[in-house]
């Protein structure tokens, strides 16, 4: 089973819908209980740092995922729900999860449009890894963002996006995966990516 965390964040019910249409079993909880009974969690959402992260620990989610993580069970952060796995923000320096070392940092351009939304291209440092099985390498995918991660660590980049800057838009860690686009409104390949998230070829391979 899929569980999609609610936490107030939004950009909910766009990925129930995806995840309906490639015939798993899914749910959208803000019970920290229904992690356990999972097999898959996503944590999507959209909006300010501090305040995802006030609302999951509001409601035990924050330990409660960090809990799920440890036992192995392959996780995806999409948008915020990226950010969130990391140390700390420069949004109003919040912390976060601190699942992933490395700052989440907003885009400082004085001839681009911030947020950075709209179609564009992913470049896959790995373009055989099975995540990216059936997706061409610089697939357009779909984007809403004033924010980007960078992990400390760069072998964790597995996907890079240009918009004044190259940053990272595909990070890996072990089990857990961070998207910064939205799979879910990316049309046929971003669903073909949540479909191969969910067949979890990419977590047997280290």
């Amino acid at each position: 089973m899929v569980v999609i965390i609610n936490y107030g964040a939004g950009n909910i019910y766009s990925v129930f819908m995806a995840i309906k249409k490639i015939g798993m079993d899914v749910i959208i909880t803000s019970d920290w209980k229904d992690l356990e009974k999972s097999d898959f969690i996503i944590l999507p959402g959209v909006g300010a740092f501090g305040d995802g992260m006030k609302n999951l620990r509001e409601r035990g989610l924050d330990k409660a995922i960090k809990k799920e993580i440890e036992k192995n069970k392959p996780f995806l952060g999409i948008c915020l729900g990226l950010q969130l796995l990391f140390s700390e923000s420069e949004e109003g320096d919040c912390e976060g999860l601190g699942l992933i070392d490395g700052k989440v940092k907003r885009f400082k351009f004085e001839n681009l449009v911030v947020p950075h939304m709209g179609w564009n291209r992913v470049k896959f440092e790995n373009p055989s890894f099975p995540l990216f099985e059936g997706i061409p390498d610089k697939t357009f995918f779909y984007f809403a963002h004033s924010y980007y991660a960078q992990p400390e660590e760069k072998l964790l980049i597995e996907g890079t996006t240009e918009y004044g800057i190259r940053f990272p838009s595909i990070v890996r860690l072990k089990n857990i995966i961070g998207v910064q686009f939205h799979p879910e409104k990316s049309g046929d390949y971003g669903i073909l990516f949540l479909k191969n998230f969910l067949q979890c070829k990419w977590l047997q391979k280290e």
